[in-house]
């Protein structure tokens, strides 16, 4: 069985995925604090519970871009939210710095709990199979 077939390592891969992913919304927040009518974003949290509810099926690899996506519908883009409760400055732009980088700083909180995670549970497979 690969590892990749292990449900905590899929779940993991895809947290720090989702991290991966956040980190690159909240810096194009940042980027454009002083741009004229910019709205922040940000990526709509997990739901593991979804997706463990849902059966594990196979994907299809798409190993050219030309190729045509599954017929599942997802597109393996992260889902991103528009808040509303914004302070506006008079330019139109709603991007507060401060809670920019408490975004950021929990995010890479995030990031290091689920790397620290799968690496100790790689370590703990390892130790199991005796390749310690």
């Amino acid at each position: 069985m690969p590892i990749s077939d292990v449900p905590i390592f899929t779940m993991l891969r895809t947290r720090m995925h989702w991290a991966q992913e956040r980190q690159r919304v909240l810096a194009e927040n940042v980027a454009n604090a002083d741009t004229p009518r910019f709205r922040p974003r940000d990526l709509a949290p997990l739901d593991f519970g979804r997706a463990a509810a849902r059966p594990a099926g196979l994907a299809l690899a798409r190993t050219n871009p030309a190729h045509l996506g599954g017929a599942s519908g997802e597109s393996g883009v992260f889902a991103t939210q528009r808040e509303g409760h914004y302070e506006i400055r008079p330019a139109g732009n709603a991007v507060s710095l401060e809670d920019e980088m408490m975004k950021v700083a929990a995010n890479q909180m995030d990031y290091q709990a689920a790397t620290s995670l799968y690496s100790r549970s790689l370590a703990l497979l390892k130790t199991a199979l005796g390749k310690r």
